[in-house]
């Protein structure tokens, strides 16, 4: 019998969601700002920090899965690393939005630890916590109502950010950006702290690989790559957060620089991710009725569409613009459930396939395409602006700087989006063989689990 989860459970676990988001939301939509406005690097050498450090620290998400596999304790595999990591994800994010008083090279160097702490502990930290959704239930429907609870979590840590964060900065810091950006991320890490215990004290394990299953990293990467469905899911995951990153890191130059108004910024999140929180709303319904991969494929592409739209509109009809990103907000967000429900449903189709469960591993390898994804994007965003010619010093951007700050968040971003749709349609699980793995796997689990 599929297995239900009490509102209490999901409710909890998706605050682990928001106690995350707080920083991710501010890598995807502040960190080449803080970098280059306010610590004092040039967008090249920020997109080239975020490339090479987000590549490396990427590496480590297949390692954390595979060590999170392979954890016993009393509380589970996956859950104690919620309690483990907790305090030293809210020093390690305060420490990286501090400026240092250092030399440009002391600087440049402090910069480069501090955000390759601060991506390893985030990784030893999301990998465990995604794998939850996969051992809380086995039910593919009630997975997708968890992560959406976890996207709902994680939107509103976007509205926070997105919509607060400069004026909590302008309030906090006065003239000082410095201490307006550690004041306000230090606000927020000391809240992610006590969420990190809220989701450890409130979530359970319940589904368990068969004991009698040989351990072998080996052969847990070998049908990895063997997975259709993880390899697609992939590709299109690395397409979706490049989109991100490029779209999210340009938006703040995009109002200061064409509008000459940071606090449209604030606006267009506010308004934009209101409508987002309705689409992951909706996410529920929409996959009962046509399915994730259905669901998925549809709202990548319309999301597309709609963001290379911007290019077509001036900066300054702010009510068009704002239109506009409520429209591709709410079409985005009816996806963001559907991406880490698949991800515990293509550890299903491998257990499925071989025998074999590997949870850990097969979400920490799509994890990795995440933080791919984000390296890449976060790298474009600042090579993309630096090759037009922007400079962050200059208070007028030259016509070519501003022809790039147009392009790069519509069209640059736009056919990311797109290219993420296009791996989608070749994902190979549709909604009726999700159903048939859970209960034939549901089966399989009582045959190992009386023997």
């Amino acid at each position: 019998m599929a297995i239900k989860l009490s509102f209490a459970e999901k409710f909890g676990y998706g605050l682990g969601d928001l106690a995350a988001n707080f920083v991710f939301q501010a890598v995807m939509a502040l960190q080449l700002d803080f970098y280059t406005k306010t610590y004092g690097l040039s967008p090249a050498q920020a997109g080239t920090m975020f490339l090479v450090v987000g590549l490396s620290s990427a590496v480590f998400n297949p390692v954390m899965g595979v060590i999170a596999d392979r954890t016993v304790t009393r509380w589970g595999r996956f859950r104690p690393w919620l309690l483990w990591t907790s305090f030293p994800f809210g020093i390690i994010g305060i420490l990286t939005f501090t400026t240092p008083n250092f030399s440009p090279t002391g600087k440049l160097v402090y910069a480069w630890c501090t955000y390759l702490l601060l991506r390893l502990i985030y990784a030893a930290n999301n990998v465990p916590y995604s794998s939850l959704t996969a051992v809380m239930t086995d039910d593919p429907d009630e997975r997708n109502v968890i992560t959406s609870y976890r996207q709902f979590f994680a939107n509103s840590a976007g509205f926070i950010v997105g919509a607060l964060a400069v004026p909590m900065m302008n309030y906090l810091g006065g003239n000082n950006s410095a201490l307006g950006y550690q004041l306000t991320m230090g606000s927020f890490l000391a809240l992610s702290i006590v969420l990190f215990l809220v989701a450890f004290a409130v979530s359970k394990e319940r589904i368990e690989p068969d004991k009698a299953q040989e351990t072998s990293v080996t052969r847990d990467l070998g049908d990895l790559i063997h997975n259709p469905s993880w390899v697609t899911l992939f590709l299109a995951t690395v397409f979706y957060f490049t989109a991100l990153l490029i779209r999210g890191n340009v938006m703040l130059p995009y109002f200061e620089t064409l509008t000459g108004n940071k606090l449209y910024f604030s606006w267009l999140n506010g308004f934009g991710l209101a409508a987002l929180l309705v689409g992951v709303t909706c996410s529920t319904a929409l996959v009962k009725k046509w399915g994730k991969r259905t669901v998925f494929f549809w709202s990548m592409l319309l999301t597309g569409l709609c963001t290379a739209a911007l290019y077509l509109l001036k900066p300054t009809a702010i009510v068009s613009v704002i239109s506009l990103e409520v429209v591709r907000q709410f079409l985005f967000g009816c996806s963001g459930p559907v991406l880490w429900s698949m991800m515990a449903d293509v550890a299903d189709y491998g257990e499925w396939k071989t025998g074999r469960r590997a949870t850990g591993t097969v979400i920490s390898a799509t994890v990795f395409a995440l933080w791919v994804g984000v390296a890449v994007g976060g790298a474009l965003a600042g090579w993309l602006l630096s090759l037009f010619g922007y400079d962050s010093e200059a208070k007028v951007q030259t016509a070519h700087a501003q022809l790039g700050i147009q392009l790069t968040p519509s069209i640059f971003a736009g056919l990311a989006y797109l290219g993420a749709a296009v791996c989608l349609y070749f994902y190979p699980i549709t909604r009726e063989l999700n159903h048939t793995i859970a209960d034939e796997l549901t089966a399989r689990r009582k045959n190992f689990s009386v023997s």
